[in-house]
């Protein structure tokens, strides 16, 4: 027989959890076409991967990539495929880019730069789902599959206003998710710590969430509380899931180990189908705005946020009855990783009271004076002390209903490493040296897990016929070497990517092809 690759002489690990076993993996068209001793097949091209291992294609549960993977195709590719990855989950915490009429467009291009990024080299003249899906085609050597963000379906019926939605209002809001699932969306996300699903109840949630129940889509949530009030955001995910007989599956689930995971296991037993995805850092990385102030400050979207953090009373009043007072997220703890405007990107990487006191101002002071100049464009690191501990994060992460997510961010000048560097640190770290995993579960973490959650039936498994969608391991020296001081620094340890039967990464180097597609549910 005859086919266009072969890997010759590694170990699979199939993604079911089984045993690594020894096998040769054809690749024929754009499917995995036999797995065996294949001694007298042919292949156009053939690797010799012995000693390595032959994994499937992991799958970001939880990312942002959807402008970057346009607009810098080739640093959100080397940060992604060097470390195994190969489908990204986008349109994450309800805030993304279709539906996007132009009001919704120009807010969320300029309300999500800290962790979107708002590039100058897109056309952004599309609307629907569909417009926006045919940009991913074979543009990218990465494959993308699309959560309905809320944000922006609320955005498009209700504009930021903070109130109940009508019966009217709610039955277009319920059309623009049937047609985002009919796209081929894989469920419905939403934000809501971030403006507008922050004025969603769980009464609305549910109704929409009944939408994508029927055609197999999941419920994503950025919760309403994390950490010490993850309960409070948990009572509110049963609450929508029980309401709409709907799945549902937690982003960047972090906090106390005993308290988070007795809660998803209490949802599972009560019948609720819970799922959550976590990064194995203790840092989080967001946009400034969100975690230094009020919701109040916020309505109004972000020119009259840039105006109220105009106005010298304002600043003072904030001063006096915010800035001084505990918040969930410490200034002291909170690093500048992204800012819009030239002249501030003397702050990033220095935390807000370093940079402060370079400014010869407070921090809070500074913190409104920043997000003016920037027109609330950036981003953050950020830390928030005794919410969870290194053996909080390895428990989390050894559960079943867990798979892996980065959350990264490919915009700003002091990113969170986490892009560069979670998946190969869920290999190293967790797997060769801590043996949080063995082998053949970390793959299940890494790949099976998110391909079953989100639909994609053909992705997650070495399987004669699922997509060659492959990435090839070496297991003694895989490694992350992203870290908070140099936070782009490329994995090492996985040489060879191939994206539907298209070998992307050659001996730890991109070749060129773009062979991505976006990923529809089933």
């Amino acid at each position: 027989m005859h086919f266009d690759w072969i890997l010759r002489g590694g170990w699979v690990i199939d993604g079911s959890g089984a045993l690594p076993y020894r096998a040769d993996v054809a690749i024929t068209d754009s499917m995995i076409g036999d797995i065996g001793r294949l001694d007298e097949a042919k292949g156009v091209q053939e690797v010799d991967v012995t000693g390595h291992y032959v994994v499937p294609g992991f799958i970001d549960a939880h990312v942002h990539g959807d402008l970057m993977m346009l607009a810098d195709t080739e640093r959100v590719a080397q940060a992604c495929l060097r470390q195994g990855v190969t489908t990204l989950i986008n349109g994450q915490d309800g805030s993304a880019f279709a539906p996007a009429s132009p009001p919704v467009m120009d807010h969320m291009r300029r309300y999500t730069v800290g962790f979107n990024g708002n590039p100058s080299n897109l056309n952004y003249n599309w609307s629907g789902y569909d417009d926006y899906f045919h940009r991913f085609l074979r543009t990218t050597p990465l494959n993308m599959a699309y959560l309905i963000p809320n944000g922006n379906v609320r955005m498009e019926v209700m504009g930021l206003e903070e109130r109940k939605p009508t019966a009217d209002e709610l039955k277009k809001m319920k059309k623009l998710v049937r047609e985002g699932m009919e796209a081929g969306s894989v469920g419905l996300s939403t934000g809501l710590d971030y403006i507008p699903s922050l004025y969603a109840d769980a009464d609305e949630l549910a109704e929409l969430c009944k939408e994508i129940r029927d055609l197999g889509g999941v419920y994503v949530t950025h919760m309403r509380g994390y950490g010490p009030k993850a309960e409070v955001g948990m009572k509110e995910v049963f609450e929508i899931c029980r309401k709409s007989d709907c799945p549902g599956h937690i982003s960047h689930f972090n906090g106390p180990a005993d308290m988070l995971l007795s809660l998803i296991d209490k949802g599972r037993a009560e019948g609720l189908d819970l799922t959550f995805d976590t990064y194995p850092y203790l840092r989080g990385s967001t946009i400034l705005a969100m975690v230094a102030l009020p919701g109040w400050v916020q309505l109004g979207g972000v020119d009259a946020t840039v105006e109220r953090l105009s106005d010298p009373k304002v600043v003072e009043q904030l001063e006096a009855e915010w800035f001084n007072t505990n918040k969930p997220y410490p200034l002291e703890t909170t690093t500048i990783a992204m800012v819009d405007h030239p002249d501030w990107e003397w702050a990033a990487g220095k935390t807000v009271p370093v940079a402060a006191a370079i400014a010869g101002t407070t921090p809070g002071r500074f913190v409104c004076d920043i997000l003016v100049a920037n027109k609330m464009a950036v981003g953050i690191v950020n830390f928030r002390p005794g919410d969870r501990t290194e053996a909080d994060m390895r428990a989390i992460l050894r559960h079943p209903a867990h798979m892996a997510g980065s959350d990264g961010i490919y915009r700003g000048q002091h990113p969170h490493p986490r892009g560069w560097g979670a998946f190969a640190r869920y290999l190293s770290l967790h797997t060769r040296e801590l043996a949080d995993y063995d082998w053949a579960e970390a793959i299940t973490h890494l790949s099976a897990h998110a391909a079953r959650r989100y639909r994609l039936t053909d992705r997650g498994m070495i399987r004669t016929g699922f997509a060659a969608d492959i990435a090839v391991i070496d297991p003694v020296n895989v490694k992350d070497h992203a870290t908070y001081e140099t936070p782009t620094a490329l994995a090492t340890g996985i040489p060879h990517v191939w994206v539907n039967g298209a070998c992307v990464l050659k001996d730890g180097e991109l070749t060129g092809l773009n062979s991505g597609r976006v990923l529809r549910r089933g």
